[in-house]
């Protein structure tokens, strides 16, 4: 364990965690749209940028992004000083100007006093703001279905040459995790669309809900070892069998 202080408070962090974990198990809110736990911090959006300084830096300080900056005994870290508050407010208003029609990063950016971007507004602005969640956690799936293309305005996330990905399963981990709701899809209980790609549903045997592709079923039994009738039916449904086993192992026990 190591010591630091944020916001004035001593608090122990672990050793080789990152700032940013500390900071919110201390339940202090800071914004950071590309930070998930499911992927390896990239420091794509700098929204969790905050101070930091030591006793023995005499007064210096520096600025860092703290999913991506690790503890050191006796850090010194502050949260929400003008300088940090001032560097989000940035961000955001740049944010604000690239994705115009998003209501979380409207509403973020009014949360820090942003309601109108001061820059050029992208008339055609998407709410994508490549913060790159959805391609790090296809690629932890295994798929590398998505990446970033194209450089500058012209950035984006797409599947290879802007053609319905071959290796995509279409198990909604990109849309799930995407902090803007970028990524659409569709379900009409029988089949799914997303990236340009349609997916067969399976069903479960015993409720008739749908549950996941076919395509991802496969992948699940091959990859990951997972036998094939596990997918006759939901995850409720193996609750509920889970459950009355469990009930019935308890009954067995008060017999005896």
């Amino acid at each position: 364990m190591v010591n630091i202080t944020i916001n004035g408070k001593l608090v122990q962090a672990y050793e080789d965690e990152m700032l940013l974990t500390a900071i919110r198990r201390e339940n202090i809110d800071i914004p950071a749209l590309c930070h998930h736990e499911a992927v390896e911090p990239y420091g794509a959006c700098r929204l969790c940028m905050v101070e930091i300084t030591k006793d023995e830096w005499d007064g210096w300080k520096n600025h860092v992004t703290s999913c991506l900056y690790p503890v050191e005994e006796g850090l010194i870290v502050n949260t929400h000083t003008p300088t940090v508050i001032e560097l989000r407010k940035t961000i955001l208003d740049l944010f604000l100007a690239g994705s115009p029609r998003s209501t979380v990063i409207r509403k973020l950016a009014a949360e820090y006093g942003v309601t109108k971007t001061s820059y050029e507004e992208v008339p055609d602005g998407t709410d994508c703001i490549l913060c790159g969640l959805c391609t790090r956690v296809c690629d932890k799936m295994g798929f590398s279905a998505i990446s970033a293309v194209n450089r500058g305005h012209g950035k984006e996330i797409a599947p290879p040459l802007n053609e319905p990905p071959p290796d995509c399963v279409g198990c909604l981990s990109c849309a799930y995790i995407c902090p803007t709701r970028y990524i659409k899809f569709t379900d009409d209980g029988k089949t799914r669309k997303i990236w340009g790609r349609k997916f067969k549903l399976l069903h479960c045997e015993k409720t008739g809900q749908p549950t996941i592709t076919e395509e991802f079923a496969r992948y699940l039994v091959k990859n990951r070892q997972i036998p094939e009738d596990y997918f006759k039916i939901n995850d409720l449904s193996h609750r509920k069998e889970l459950a009355l086993k469990m009930g019935e192992i308890t009954q067995w026990g008060r017999e005896e």
